[in-house]
């Protein structure tokens, strides 16, 4: 990006580092990874034709993947599921694929919007942004309030309940199913004092964009590391970030998840 002006942070920034990570953790072959990259970008896109032509490239791929590593096992979090599986028989190789697929989908997409989203939300609370640039001991803290502010998920998983239970006053019959609105409990005032303030020295515990329980996100200290290399990273190269167009102009996707089609801004480069 430094090689010009004004950069697409979403295209430039946000989508490459999660899919490069993720890349690394399967063990995707270098000489693969761009139409790996193609292939997940189309599925998560809003477009069904596009979704119809990648995901049977991509579940074939993953498949291919899974064998590669059984014959030819590598250093990688992939060939320790498959040889787990082999040993022990805990996971069919169908499993080994879905398992493989959610990990493309909960790691990518999420961590995408978690560095759009806030990255967004520092631009137009510049206080915030330059209390951060100043003092990067904050940083921990800041990604907590930006992950309660702007979360990358809107709903959780649905659930069903089992049998009529009563929820704020509101009885749920039995066998019905239950969007949790994660977005939603991160700005309740009963928990969070001025919710919709975005503060980063503020107490963020009890903010559930990682869910909760036993369904609390595996990946959450991988996205925490991801998040804080990348807010440091744009802080340290290119601190005088600014948005190249107003705020209402941008645009919004995703119904399970939250985050922007494309975030332009202008760049300024650290002076050496």
């Amino acid at each position: 990006m430094a090689a010009h002006p004004q950069a697409d942070l979403m295209h430039d920034y946000a989508y490459p580092l999660p899919m490069g990570v993720l890349c690394e953790l399967l063990g995707v072959p270098l000489p693969d990874r761009d139409v790996f990259h193609h292939w997940v970008e189309a599925r998560m896109s809003n477009d069904p034709a596009r979704i119809m032509q990648s995901a049977p490239a991509l579940l074939a791929y993953l498949r291919q993947l899974v064998d590669g590593k059984r014959e030819a096992p590598g250093e990688d979090l992939l060939t320790d599921l498959v040889h787990a599986s082999d040993e022990e028989g805990s996971l069919t190789p169908q499993e080994l694929v879905s398992t493989t697929f959610l990990l493309l989908v909960a790691g990518h997409e999420t961590t995408v919007n978690l560095i759009g989203n806030g990255t967004l939300a520092l631009l137009q609370h510049p206080r915030q942004l330059d209390a951060l640039r100043t003092d990067r001991s904050l940083m921990p803290a800041a990604i907590e309030e930006l992950l309660r502010y702007e979360g990358p998920v809107n709903t959780a998983s649905l659930r069903y309940t089992t049998e009529p239970v009563e929820i704020g006053g509101v009885l749920i019959p039995a066998h019905q199913a239950v969007a949790v609105a994660l977005t939603s409990a991160n700005r309740d005032d009963l928990q969070f004092p001025d919710p919709t303030r975005l503060d980063i020295t503020r107490a963020t515990t009890g903010h559930i964009a990682f869910g909760h329980g036993i369904h609390y996100c595996v990946g959450a200290r991988l996205a925490r590391m991801e998040a804080e290399i990348a807010f440091s990273a744009l802080l340290d190269r290119f601190p005088d970030t600014r948005l190249a167009c107003e705020a209402d102009a941008l645009s919004w996707h995703g119904t399970m998840f939250r985050g922007l089609r494309a975030l332009p801004v202008h760049l300024t480069r650290a002076q050496p």
